[in-house]
């Protein structure tokens, strides 16, 4: 029987069906669209348009309020390690726009507004519907209808749903992937899984370092004490700081890279909102900074890069062995429910923000390290409506999916190449802290901590993009990427994740044309559709 001829009710249950197939007097069910994207990120945005560009009927379900994720929430500094040549697409229009904003052919640091602002445009000018502040119901057997292996619809917190033919996860945690039932992980894999020799536990006072190539950059220089009185174990520990028995390079466990707000500080007086104390502060939350300070280790603990505009404002990040980053306050994020995430979130606002506050303010701070810092402040113009904070913290690492085809250190490495490129690698393998320890001396030491560079840029793998053969065939998961933590910590750039959206809504479209499921999809097919789309796939 031809489905246009089926009842309303069956027309729900098959997601295949294009919207405009649908009676004339069916109203009371939402449209059937034929690419749905749910996304927080810059790659939601980047597929979305892409969706759109092709002529398909295409929505951005946005669980946030603005457009663009991290690349207009404060993350300015785009690490793609000058390789400029890397990305494509649409990705590369929004670089291109990017510095057309500021008057320039080439910018790698941006002020928040700007980012958002050339989302914005590239939205309107690409005519895409965006529903914002829709956040996926995650209970189970609600918030995604199933028919079969397809997702039908999705339905929101607010009971609004989204029927479609194709989905697309782009979202930092992998919600929708987990609630569809597809397979993933959480954590770091163990050396033996993988044969990765960056892979699970780093200690930091492991000699040769082979798995971070910066010296000391980002670890303890001097012994710092970690009990709440010095030398006394049994008064235990300071706030972040764990005690692991037999803690060994290599092992496995479900642990995640610190998270933290990329903070936009500014030091003009017109513009700056000096940092105060936060409701919630507690001196001790910063001790271990301050011992450390103590201690011998005289570096200021912030990545401070400089952002293009007046000259004046600066994406401050985590640097050194205790900084912007909350080891351990976030290991459970990925798959909390979002009041606990919220929770996370205003534990590490508190912290960052009394985080400066004592760099600005504590005696026991070095003179020069208080000045420095006591001139920076929030920006009075971004995030506006929020008081200069960013609204979105930075998620590392959260859920990955297990595919077919799971990136690891030798893909980045290059002693294995994927056949079925989407999208090029070239970060450094780079994990944040994990967490703070005691040592078996007593002292306090971090793990996780990793950085290679690979020797050249490498193929992303599509089958790294969607499930596993037998799982869900109608979704693209462009961010959350079938990869291992130490390979993810090299993919996890936001021109990275803007290709990737962009070549998974070229093969939900590949997809839709050709009626088969998106493990199906000819790779040469996709591959003729991704060139003509600029998207640039080999070195």
């Amino acid at each position: 029987m031809n489905p246009r001829l089926l009842p309303t009710l069956l027309v729900l249950a098959l997601a295949a069906v294009p919207a405009s197939a649908a009676p004339a007097n069916a109203t009371v069910n939402p449209p059937i669209y034929d690419v749905v994207v749910y996304g927080d990120s810059s790659g939601a945005v980047t597929a979305a348009i892409s969706a759109q560009r092709e002529g398909r009927s295409v929505i951005l379900v946005n669980p946030t309020g603005f457009p663009g994720g991290m690349s207009a929430s404060g993350l300015g500094a785009s690490d793609f390690l000058g390789k400029r040549n890397t990305f494509g697409g649409i990705a590369s229009e929004f670089y291109d726009a990017i510095a057309a904003a500021y008057g320039e052919k080439y910018i790698r640091s941006f002020e928040p507004h700007v980012g958002r602002r050339v989302f914005e445009k590239m939205i309107a000018d690409a005519g895409l519907t965006v529903v914002y502040n829709e956040v996926l119901d995650r209970t189970p057997g609600k918030g995604v209808t199933m028919a079969g292996k397809r997702i039908a619809a999705i339905t929101t917190l607010s009971g609004k749903t989204y029927r479609g033919r194709m989905f697309i996860d782009a979202t930092y945690v992998g919600d929708l992937m987990a609630a569809a039932g597809v397979s993933y992980t959480v954590g770091r894999e163990a050396e033996s899984q993988y044969g990765e020799d960056m892979a699970g536990v780093r200690r930091g006072d492991t000699q040769p370092r082979v798995h971070y190539t910066q010296r000391d950059k980002d670890h303890f220089i001097k012994d710092v004490d970690p009990y709440v009185r010095p030398g006394d174990p049994a008064s235990g520990l300071l706030p972040y700081v764990f005690r692991i028995e037999g803690l060994a390079n290599g092992q496995g466990d479900r642990k995640i890279q610190a998270y933290n707000y990329r903070v936009c500080l500014t030091t003009d007086p017109a513009l700056r909102i000096p940092i105060e104390k936060p409701p919630g502060y507690r001196e001790i939350d910063h001790e271990l900074l301050l011992r450390n300070f103590e201690a011998g280790d005289p570096r200021l603990p912030a990545l401070i890069e400089p952002l293009a505009g007046r000259g004046s404002k600066v994406d401050w990040n985590n640097m050194h062995a205790v900084g912007s980053d909350l080891p351990g306050a976030n290991w459970d994020y990925p798959e909390a429910d979002y009041a606990r995430r919220r929770e996370i979130e205003r534990e590490h606002e508190t912290y960052i923000r009394g985080f400066l506050w004592t760099l600005a303010h504590s005696p026991r701070v070095p003179a020069a390290i208080r000045t420095k810092v006591a001139a920076y402040g929030l920006s009075k113009d971004e995030f506006t409506d929020n008081g200069g904070w960013p609204y979105m913290i930075y998620i590392r690492e959260a859920r990955r999916m297990v595919g077919d085809y799971v990136m690891t250190q030798h893909d980045c490495e290059g002693k294995r190449a994927a056949p079925d490129p989407v999208g090029l690698g070239s970060f450094g393998m780079d994990s944040h802290v994990v967490q703070h320890f005691v040592t078996e001396r007593g002292f306090a030491l971090s793990d996780g901590v990793i950085w290679r560079v690979p020797p050249k840029p490498y193929g992303i793998s599509y089958r790294a993009i969607v499930p596993r053969r037998g799982e869900c065939e109608n979704l693209l998961v462009p961010i959350c990427v079938s990869a291992t933590h130490v390979a993810h910590g090299s993919i996890r750039m936001e021109p990275v994740f803007m290709a990737l959206g962009h070549s998974a809504a070229l093969a939900a479209g590949a997809a839709l044309d050709r009626d088969v499921g998106v493990q199906d999809l000819p790779y040469p097919v996709l591959r003729e559709r991704l060139l003509a789309a600029k998207q640039i796939l080999q070195p």
